[in-house]
């Protein structure tokens, strides 16, 4: 049986859920790792994966996560006017608002992908946000439709 299988099964008491985070390495990391520091608590099952640039995150990067089982994701960036690199937060905000609209075309709840600024001083609104999303993806439920299932080779 698959970890998903065991995941769709048991009591929504049980099921948290997992969450991939993109981060801006000059902004949103900065404040997450000011969360830590801080010892400010938030939610052991994100995964954060830092990236350049808000703007360098291809969708498909967001696809493949809720391909392999990620429940929900939250990409990060910098406030606008404040992107190390001119503008790619404005690009990335753009790119995820039609992103949105395409997840919720195939049938994917657009509340699993969720866009955010944070900057590296905002340690608690990163802690908050992260409950945020993680609340929301809670009542929405495991996604599954768009998970791809791997036999085990014998």
């Amino acid at each position: 049986m698959t970890d998903r299988t065991e995941r769709q099964d048991e009591k929504p008491a049980e099921w948290e859920p997992r969450i991939a985070a993109f981060l801006c390495n000059w902004c949103s990391y900065a404040g997450a790792d000011l969360a830590g520091v801080s010892r400010i608590q938030y939610p052991p099952n994100v995964r954060v994966i830092r990236v350049p640039c808000s703007g360098r995150i291809n969708p498909l990067f967001v696809v493949k996560a809720l391909q392999s089982g990620m429940d929900g994701v939250l990409i990060s960036g910098c406030h606008p006017g404040d992107c190390h690199y001119i503008s790619g937060n404005l690009y990335a905000r753009r790119k995820f608002a039609l992103m949105k609209n395409l997840l919720e075309y195939v049938g994917i709840e657009p509340e699993r992908v969720q866009f955010s600024w944070v900057s590296a001083a905002e340690g608690i609104r990163f802690a908050e946000l992260l409950h945020k999303v993680i609340d929301t993806v809670r009542e929405i439920g495991p996604a599954t439709r768009m998970i791809k299932e791997v036999e085990a080779v014998q």
